[in-house]
């Protein structure tokens, strides 16, 4: 299988990029740094780069593509200081329209073997869920959440669509005191996607499986 992981140099990319290559998978990992060992540099904020990563797969088949690169900019932010509207602008850039870009810039890859999106989102995205603060990042992973219902629609039953809660991971993003380590995440993540299927086509899922509120 191949599989593209967006984000792949640190936190839960990572992870997911070293469980996929450790069962033998075919996998293409990417960072916004300039690209090495193998690796390709795409900065899903800009259109330019997403372009050149399109044309350097373009033929290659895709049996699942991980929209793991995002951002959180105003953790700790309170309201009335801190929300800037470049805050808001780079938070969707990156969260948003970036995995957007990439869905639409790799379709002909998917299609071409049937294959399969998972887009990490988060609970802070969930309209249930509403625990104040960090605007930015909830609106925006809410839209993640909204895109990814809706691909799911279109894309159906060509391309299978899941919207994934990775958990409240101990990474850069999550901080040491999160509920659970990035292997555990991870590891319960590919198991999601490799259940990811027509039949579950716009599921909205934790790690370990549990239904999430929308």
């Amino acid at each position: 299988m191949r599989v593209l992981i967006t984000g792949a140099n640190r936190g839960i990319g990572r992870a997911l990029y070293d469980g996929y290559v450790a069962r033998g998978d075919d996998v293409i990992a990417t960072t916004r740094n300039q690209a090495s060992d193998g690796w390709l540099q795409l900065d899903v904020t800009d259109p330019a780069s997403v372009s050149v990563m399109a044309n350097q797969l373009k033929g290659e088949a895709i049996d699942l593509l991980i929209c793991n690169a995002g951002v959180y900019l105003d953790k700790g932010n309170e309201l009335g200081n801190g929300y800037t509207s470049n805050v808001w602008a780079d938070t969707f850039a990156a969260n948003v329209t970036g995995v957007f870009l990439t869905i639409e810039a790799l379709l002909s890859n998917l299609r071409a073997v049937g294959g399969k999106v998972a887009i990490i989102s988060s609970q802070m995205g969930s309209s249930e869920r509403a625990g104040g603060n960090a605007f930015a990042y909830r609106a925006s992973k809410a839209a993640a959440l909204n895109l990814g219902r809706n691909l799911a629609v279109d894309l159906s039953p060509d391309v299978a669509v899941g919207i994934y809660h990775p958990g409240w991971v101990q990474t850069d993003m999550g901080g040491a005191k999160a509920d659970i380590t990035v292997d555990e995440s991870s590891s319960g993540l590919l198991r999601r996607f490799d259940l990811l299927g027509p039949d579950t086509t716009g599921c909205f899922e934790m790690w370990n499986g549990e239904a999430m509120p929308y």
